[in-house]
């Protein structure tokens, strides 16, 4: 490994990354959530499992089971601090907001998602953004489950 690829490495995983992907909040399963979607990135293999309630077009319950590398647990853990209370709307921006800023060097995703810049020195390990992107995406794709639902109650 040259000199370079471990200074990378190192700033990749920074101690705030590392402390976010320690304490991931809400984290387990849901008895009897509304819906239960499990996301699956393919390059890495890494998985994360929402369950959730939505009432009034808001989270009420919410719970991740996230089996993915630090910077999948990390962006998990800022999703878990502010998920409750959220609309399909705001998750959505959130999600396309942190898209932006890995792939297209965006901003930083606007509040109430504070966190997301301890990710920075992803955005060069293209290969580790799917896992980034899984538990904002397996939450936004719990609100389409729910919306088909409802349109399909059979």
């Amino acid at each position: 490994m040259s000199a370079q690829s471990s200074t990378e490495l190192a700033q990749l995983y920074s101690g705030t990354l590392l402390a976010l992907a320690a304490a991931i909040p809400l984290t387990g399963r849901l008895e009897a959530p509304m819906v239960s979607v499990k996301e699956r990135a393919p390059l890495c293999g890494s998985t994360v499992t929402v369950d959730m309630d939505v009432e009034d077009g808001r989270v009420t319950r919410f719970a991740q089971d996230v089996k993915a590398c630090a910077l999948g647990q990390a962006a998990a853990s800022v999703l878990g601090r502010h998920v409750i209370g959220r609309t399909e709307a705001e998750l959505i921006r959130a999600r396309d907001e942190l898209s932006a800023f890995l792939k297209e060097n965006g901003p930083v995703p606007s509040a109430p998602f504070e966190g997301f810049e301890a990710l920075l020195p992803a955005r060069d390990f293209k290969n580790r953004h799917g896992s980034i992107l899984l538990a904002l995406t397996a939450t936004c794709r719990g609100f389409e489950t729910l919306e088909n639902l409802s349109k399909n109650p059979d």
